[in-house]
């Protein structure tokens, strides 16, 4: 870890050519201090890899490399002092000369900095040289270290959140011995705990993932769920338990352990081929690497984790020197013994360039087993400066994440998959690669969750994750990093006066400060004393109503968290200042009137989740006009109050949203009950890479604008009234089209009025990958086309129209026809026509799902089937539509008072887990359990049925 850290602190400082630095030196006449500082820096620089590699065995060269360590990140503190003050100067020379200006340019005031940053550097210069000279009696020399240059030359491999039981190698016996202890054993005992017992990176979680999900093991059990909701459960009910310590499977249960051993050397060898040669850099006919290969995964203890690891950094060296290297000097730290199969683990770390040693070490900081936010990690990254921009036509966040995919291709992350929201990526981090980026970051990074180690924060710490309540007790000057992870299941802590004033005063080197969820309501106007910060996160702060000045003084800032401050009414003005802000969140920030002038200035903002337009001018807000050069947008923008724009043809062009390539989701929302002829859709055009299109509230004419046909790349489109639509354009002929929200168009009478042919046979990719259908609340809507609909009793041998549409939800909408829909998992119908239903429920022919060539019956994919308040429901009809519905799991049978039996084809749906019946008079008496006449109907099904 001391390597990297001090290799990417040197990188930093050997930019001392930059232009800011370089105006430091003409402006205190510092620039034969500068050059030497650079050419100590270079110097130290060349033999730290050397110094690293000899401080394993020897303590004064370790010695030596910490005090670099240290004198470099205080060089590295010191210098952003000056990049902040020169920085500072530049923006003050384009403001009026107001008394704070004046101040800064008198020459009494440069004569003082002069002398306080000669001495500054001076001082760096001095400690750097006598560390240097330290060097020669250690005999370091100069060290290349080519992984840095090939590694970032490999192909990328796409990441996918989930593991086929085919992928995994040499766990079938083991599979097949859970299975049965599982099955077989019969207990007394309400609740019975079955343990798995074995090392860490075995693969216990994932045998016990096996069994979970074995088809066997599901019909045996008519619910599968966390512990916690078990403690109650029926005989019979069981509990996998993977644990580490045979201490914890004695004391939790008393059926003998399963104790999974390493995979064979065979399946081992299996593995490790699988992995070391997927990159096509090693040969693997060579005999060789064959032979070499096999005496490293002999020696992996038949730990598939440690196997991933090792292959995965070994898939990378395509040379027989470098393989050769690697059994020569490191293999023999491998054993089966815990402890060294985390130095096993450490092999692949010390493999890796400094920049990812930095960025894997820093996630020590998060709670074992967390769900890393992906784009919140690499911001973190990125404020510590672990993120190098060595190609200008990439953002930082783009080189970020492309650190985090490397990281991932190695195996240090786990579970990566897209979070509920679809906003971002998660990941998870195996406990043994959590051991190990603390283990590397010793005393550099500390997690803070006790009186004690909140004093052992000494001078040598940097990064820290803490309860709140203990930073009152941190002395950490040094601090760049404060976290804290809120608890669920605990309240909410309150920030106290006293907390802040403990960061601003004890931390005042602090690049990353995350205070959300802490019930503050005033953030101090000294926090501009927090000049390093680059990230701020002051989200989940209900009670935040204000932002003070200060803020705009932190010139560093690169990251503003505002989401959920639901109180907060208007950012602070003169954000202008804050030249390298890149992302502002306020998601859910309601009470928000207005943004503040001068916010287009920052032309580097890549977020900006929310834009709220000045309803009346009163606040002297900025307009919409203000995001004309904000081109580097990316995600999403959600305007707010479009309807409140004047002169609104001239504003919305000049929001140039057409040109904003990297937005990703624009979400339009109107305000105001007037009618908005005058401001039109047409003038908002966004650019055609837009995936995600949601309008809200516009009450303009009656025509969708026709640039829609031109967003080829759209995945999700919502309209939500009210608003003037008689018809909405040919959303079929988008071929990415998934999701499709309609709701709340009072006078929409028909979804597509371009249809050319009239024929829904005619259409056969009509909407081709269309997964979800929400028509909600359109009471004049007739059908899908203005032309001939489907004859109702008549049978279409038609084509599928939405080959891979799985939910669909019809509301308050009296439709006559609808495209046909036979593959569907889940289908709601409330307030409606029954005609779409039985339309389907006549088609002659079968479907052929996409992702199989097997035919199907119409909706015999249905899982789901809510009906709801539809009149013409009868017994005789349900009966008829239950016939087909034999894969059914889950029935809602709501407000239907013409229902006045269950149907006998209830017997029929062998699958069905739950039933839900409200407002359904008729059926109280009927369905009464082992007495009610229709009893027998419903019998089979498990306990999760309810009547109301």
């Amino acid at each position: 870890m001391a390597d990297a850290i001090a290799s990417n602190l040197a990188t930093e400082l050997i930019k001392l050519r930059s232009r800011a630095l370089s105006q430091i030196g003409l402006w205190w006449n510092l620039e034969h201090d500068i050059d030497d500082l650079e050419l100590t820096v270079y110097t130290i620089k060349d033999v730290l890899l050397d110094a690293v590699e000899k401080s394993v065995t020897s303590d004064p060269v370790k010695v030596w490399v910490e005090q670099v360590t240290d004198a470099l990140y205080d060089a590295d503190d010191s210098l952003d002092d000056f990049s902040t003050e020169a920085l500072r100067k530049d923006l003050m020379s384009g403001n009026k000369l107001t008394k704070e200006v004046r101040l800064f340019f008198s020459s009494s005031n440069q004569f003082a900095y002069s002398l306080k940053m000669g001495r500054k550097i001076k001082a760096i210069k001095a400690r750097l040289a006598s560390i240097l000279s330290k060097a020669q009696m250690f005999g370091l020399v100069n060290r290349d270290c080519p992984v840095e240059t090939s590694f970032m030359t490999k192909k990328r491999q796409q990441m996918h959140s989930f593991v086929r039981e085919d992928e995994i190698i040499g766990r079938h016996y083991d599979k097949v011995a859970l299975r049965e202890l599982v099955l077989g054993f019969q207990s007394e005992e309400n609740l019975y705990i079955i343990p798995i017992v074995g090392l860490g990176g075995l693969g216990k979680t994932t045998l016990a993932g096996l069994v979970y999900n074995d088809e066997m093991v599901k019909r045996c059990f008519d619910l599968m769920i966390l512990k916690n909701l078990l403690m109650g459960g029926d005989r019979g009910s069981k509990i996998i338990l993977t644990t580490r310590s045979m201490k914890v499977a004695k004391i939790t249960s008393n059926c003998p352990p399963y104790v999974l051993k390493g995979l064979s050397d065979d399946d081992a060898w299996s593995l490790f081929k699988k992995i070391a040669f997927k990159e096509g850099y090693a040969d693997s006919t060579n005999s060789v690497f064959v032979e070499m290969g096999k005496q490293i995964s002999e020696n992996c203890a038949g730990v598939p984790l440690a196997i991933n690891t090792i292959g995965g950094m070994l898939s990378f060296k395509g040379t027989l020197i470098e393989w050769q290297s690697f059994l020569d000097r490191q293999l023999s730290r491998i054993s089966l013994r815990e402890n060294e199969i985390l130095d096993s683990l450490g092999l692949s770390y010390s493999h890796l360039p400094s920049h990812l040693k930095l960025c894997f070490a820093y996630c020590g900081l998060y709670p074992r087993g967390h769900a890393i936010d992906v784009q919140t990690l690499v911001q973190f990254w990125i404020a510590q400066g672990f993120v190098k921009q060595s190609n200008p036509s990439q953002s930082l966040y783009e080189i970020g994440f492309g650190y985090f995919k490397d990281l991932v291709e190695r195996s240090f992350f786990q579970e990566v998959g897209e979070r509920y929201s679809g906003e971002g990526l998660t990941c998870k981090m195996h406990d043994l690669m959590h051991d190990l980026a603390i283990f590397e970051a010793k005393t550099n990074s500390i997690v803070v969750d006790s009186n004690f180690s909140a004093r052992e924060v000494g001078g040598k710490c940097r990064h820290i994750s803490v309860n709140p309540s203990l930073i009152p007790l941190i002395k950490g000057k040094r601090l760049r990093t404060l976290l804290h992870f809120p608890n669920k299941r605990e309240e909410s802590q309150h920030m106290s006066d006293g907390t802040w004033d403990s960061i601003i005063s004890n931390c005042i080197h602090l690049r990353v400060l995350k205070l959300d969820n802490l019930d503050i309501n005033k953030v101090p106007r000294s926090i501009h004393k927090l000049k390093h910060l680059r990230y701020l996160d002051l989200s989940n702060n209900p009670k935040l109503k204000i932002l003070p000045k200060g803020i705009c003084k932190i010139q560093n800032l690169q990251a503003l968290k505002l989401d959920w401050c639901s109180q907060l009414k208007e950012l602070p003005k003169k954000m202008e200042n804050l030249v390298n802000l890149t992302h502002i969140t306020c998601e859910q920030c309601h009470s928000l009137t207005h943004m503040p002038r001068g916010i287009g200035m920052l032309t580097s903002l890549q977020t900006l989740s929310g834009f709220v337009v000045d309803k009346d001018g009163s606040h002297g807000g900025a307009d919409l006009s203000e995001l004309s050069g904000l081109n580097n947008l990316r995600g999403q923008l959600r305007i707010k109050n479009l309807g409140f724009v004047k002169n609104a043809k001239e504003i919305f062009r000049a929001a140039n949203l057409k040109e904003k390539q990297h937005l990703r989701s624009l979400v339009l929302v109107w305000s105001g009950d007037r009618d908005d002829d005058d401001k039109s859709l047409v003038d908002l055009q966004p650019h055609p890479n837009l995936e995600s299109l949601l309008v809200i509230g516009w009450r303009g004419d009656a025509k969708f604008p026709s640039w829609i046909s031109l967003l080829t790349n759209l995945v999700n489109i919502s309209i939500w009234g009210p608003s003037k639509f008689k018809h909405l354009p040919s959303f079929a002929q988008l071929p990415c089209l998934q999701h499709l929200f309609i709701l709340d168009l009072i006078e929409l009478e028909y979804m597509d009025d371009n249809n050319p042919n009239g024929r829904q046979g005619d259409l056969e990719s009509f909407f081709p990958l269309l997964k979800r259908l929400h028509i909600q609340n359109c009471p004049n809507m007739k059908g899908w086309w203005r032309k001939r609909p489907i004859d109702d009793d008549k049978e279409d041998d038609t084509t599928v129209a939405f080959p891979c549409l799985s939910h669909l939800h019809i509301e308050d909408c009296p439709l006559t026809s609808m495209p046909l829909y036979p593959s569907l998992d889940e289908l709601i119908l409330v307030n409606t026509s029954s005609r779409p239903l039985k339309q389907t429920l006549k088609m002659n022919i079968t479907s052929i799902s996409p992702s199989t060539s097997t035919p199907s019956l119409p909706l015999s994919k249905l899982s789901s089937f809510h009906v709801q308040n539809i009149e013409e429901l009868d017994t005789s009809m349900l009966d008829e539509w239950l016939q087909h519905l034999t894969n059914l799991q889950q029935l809602y049978l709501i407000d239907l008072p013409n229902l006045t039996s269950l149907p006998d084809e209830m017997r029929r749906l062998t699958n069905l887990q739950q039933l839900n019946i409200d407002g359904v008079p008729h059926l109280e008496e009927r369905c009464e359990k082992d007495i009610g006449a229709d009893w027998y109907k419903i019998a089979h099904i498990p306990e999760g049925w309810t009547f109301h």
